[in-house]
């Protein structure tokens, strides 16, 4: 641990998870984040902002989501029974909009007047877009030149809504692009512009606060496993790319050790499996490097997968043993994206297919009263034309 680090897990443990987490920023950008820190401190224990955040969960976004019984995916593979926790219905289609609800209504106390956010897939650019343009507040996503592409729809969303969508040539032109610009921006423009990050990296208190806004994922799943089935899944299944519909789905299960906490990435961005400790963006994960210790390239079919870190907490579930991290190939997800459409009438997005992947592989290796939760992050829409073109070739 360099000493950067040690002095500042002896100012603050806040924003550490074992060796991970931390904030190495320049000193104004800190300033900035330590006021990010106090506000959200102060307004999680406030029972009026919980109460807004929990009127939009319900009324605008239409939670709790419901879990559904894959009752035709179990019969045929002949295991554990697999349950879906939906956040495909959730409005704007992802899991992305409990995040960016929570956080733009900080925001709004905070008196900022401009939001800017990164997205790989666009679904948490289009969950920002559609949160601004219901608070009429000036929005700017950077995405990458290459999802773009891949995105085109969601881009167009994200314009339909008024956003200011701005592609990243840079780099690859992928998701680690994105954040460095937007990282830029907000070093530039930190009096008038509040981050909305996305997924749970980043430095302190990024991490905590997508964290806390999206565990009402697990909040719901862990009562409606026990009025439904009677008792907590033997695994939680989630996708992990930056990590935050994943961290969600495992929040209420991490002091539940009878619960296997089961994260799948892609075999070509597989920063858990062999990634080594680094910093990236301002904090400290397992991060994906070459040989001259750069972050490495990566590349997934599901760009909101695409990402050569993780979230600091993920990293010390992985080091500690409490997390257990699998690949799948591309092959398989497109697979698992073919099966759970056909035998169950809902196409996932490809980020969740890398879940479901997995699922295919693990359930039948369990006796049949074994119970498998699915966190499925979000709907498959805008990977169909992706995953068309894919197919014909």
């Amino acid at each position: 641990m360099h000493v950067e680090n040690v002095e500042k897990r002896q100012q603050s443990e806040k924003g550490w998870f074992g060796e991970f987490g931390g904030s190495f920023v320049p000193p104004e950008l800190q300033a900035v984040l330590d006021h990010l820190a106090a506000a959200f401190e102060r307004y999680s224990a406030d029972p009026e902002f919980d109460a807004e955040f929990r009127a939009y969960l319900k009324d605008f976004v239409g939670r709790p989501s419901p879990i559904t019984f894959a009752e035709n995916l179990t019969r045929e593979l002949g295991g554990a029974r697999i349950y879906l926790k939906r956040e495909d219905l959730n409005h704007t289609g992802a899991h992305k909009i409990n995040n960016v609800l929570g956080q733009i209504l900080l925001a709004r106390r905070m008196g900022a007047k401009r939001i800017i956010a990164e997205t790989g897939a666009g679904q948490h650019g289009v969950a920002t877009a559609t949160a601004c343009a219901m608070f009429d507040m000036d929005c700017t996503i950077y995405m990458g030149a290459e999802d773009t592409r891949r995105q085109a729809l969601n881009v167009f969303r994200m314009e339909l809504l008024g956003a200011k969508v701005v592609p990243v040539a840079k780099g690859q032109g992928r998701l680690k692009d994105a954040v460095d610009e937007a990282l830029g921006d907000l070093v530039a423009n930190y009096e008038n512009t509040f981050y909305l990050l996305g997924s749970a990296v980043g430095p302190h208190p990024f991490p905590t606060m997508v964290k806390y806004f999206q565990s009402v994922i697990s909040e719901e799943s862990k009562q409606q496993m026990l009025d439904t089935v009677g008792r907590l899944p033997d695994a939680v299944i989630a996708c992990a790319g930056g990590g935050s519909n994943a961290i969600g789905a495992f929040a209420h299960y991490i002091d539940e050790p009878s619960v296997r906490l089961v994260g799948v990435e892609p075999d070509q961005a597989p920063t858990l499996t062999h990634g080594v400790p680094a910093v990236i963006h301002g904090f400290r994960c397992l991060v994906l490097l070459d040989e001259q210790g750069n972050p490495k390239p990566t590349w997934s079919i599901a760009a909101g997968l695409d990402y050569p870190g993780i979230g600091p907490e993920h990293s010390h579930l992985k080091v500690s043993g409490r997390a257990e991290y699998h690949t799948v190939t591309n092959e398989e997800v497109l697979q698992a994206f073919q099966i759970l459409s056909k035998r169950e009438g809902i196409i996932p997005a490809l980020e969740s297919a890398h879940a479901v992947a997995y699922a295919l592989e693990l359930a039948p290796t369990l006796p049949k009263d074994a119970v498998l939760l699915i966190n499925l992050s979000g709907r498959g829409d805008k990977d169909v034309e992706q995953v068309f073109k894919m197919l014909k070739k």
